[in-house]
């Protein structure tokens, strides 16, 4: 800071002096001395380069300069009064709790740790609590805002604001004894006349169509099979024999399963690992810090 600028206690100081006209009684209310309260107005003057009391040894007098600048000074400390009041309600906003949800496989993945511990480290007072919704929940509960943010596999629907972490391929999961499920890579094309599990009507549209490569690039029709409404009803559906699905490459690491065999598939798109939140509560306090710490991994070398 400048030597030539006046300090905000200083400004405060000024304005107490000016309301009262009497350094005893503004002295008394700030709880200090006359003679500190004094000095400080001297410094001020200053600083200023202006004198702004007529002192006597009876009265104390605002100068014209001193009439000029009160308005100002009361404006620079309520500002610093309102900068103040905003910044603990934020902090008292922080320091509640932030729900975190990672559907699937998400808790574990390097992205989401390292996003938490960002976030753990720079807002030690927020209370994390991580959840794990059911990917057929898992956007729900973000609309139902049982969850703040929620690590997921987009694509989202309007209304769903998300920051890229990380990409992957995305494979079949094949029953074992499939003829497919013995090849190391299968094209798209070979699975078009396999069923696809079928996910609940909730879901959103955009979500489901995604996962079930629904239209195919050719054109060609996807036929559904059972509804599922979980992961493990997902697996079993596959190891059954009844239908197939896509899902992330890390579903070889994360469910390994009996009667499932996972195959790369030519032809298909990757997989997008994405932190998301709702659009209309984007500014609350705690996604905005769960948001800056999201961008500060990605903005990390090597990602």
């Amino acid at each position: 800071m400048s030597a030539a600028e006046p300090s905000v206690h200083q400004l405060r100081l000024f304005v107490t002096l000016g309301e009262e006209l009497h350094f005893g009684r503004a002295a008394a209310r700030v709880f200090i001395s006359q003679s500190a309260l004094s000095q400080q107005i001297r410094d001020l003057e200053r600083r200023l380069q202006v004198q702004l009391f007529r002192r006597t040894s009876h009265t104390v007098e605002l100068t014209a300069a001193g009439e000029a600048l009160m308005p100002e000074a009361r404006k620079a400390v309520a500002g610093i009064d309102r900068l103040r009041r905003v910044a603990g309600a934020q902090s008292r906003q922080l320091s509640a709790r932030l729900t975190v949800g990672a559907v699937g496989a998400e808790a574990a993945m390097p992205h989401t740790r390292a996003v938490l511990r960002i976030l753990k480290e720079r807002q030690p007072g927020t209370e994390i609590q991580v959840v794990t919704p059911n990917f057929v929940d898992h956007i729900d509960a973000l609309f139902r805002q049982e969850v703040d943010v929620v690590f997921l596999r987009p694509p989202v629907p309007e209304g769903v604001e998300t920051h890229h972490l990380a990409s992957e391929p995305r494979v079949a999961c094949l029953p074992a004894d499939d003829p497919l499920a013995a090849l190391p890579r299968v094209a798209l094309e070979q699975l078009a006349d396999r069923p696809v599990v079928g996910m609940p009507q909730r879901l959103p549209r955009v979500w489901r169509d995604f996962w079930a490569v629904d239209p195919r690039p050719d054109g060609s029709p996807v036929k559904y099979g059972p509804v599922v409404p979980d992961m493990e009803a997902l697996l079993h559906t596959v190891a059954a024999g009844e239908a197939m699905c896509f899902l992330p490459a890390a579903a070889r690491d994360f469910f390994p399963r009996p009667g499932v065999r996972y195959v790369d598939v030519d032809g298909l798109g990757p997989s997008v690992s994405s932190l998301a939140w709702l659009a209309a509560r984007r500014e609350a306090p705690t996604i905005m810090a769960a948001r800056s710490a999201a961008r500060t991994y990605s903005q990390r070398p090597g990602h």
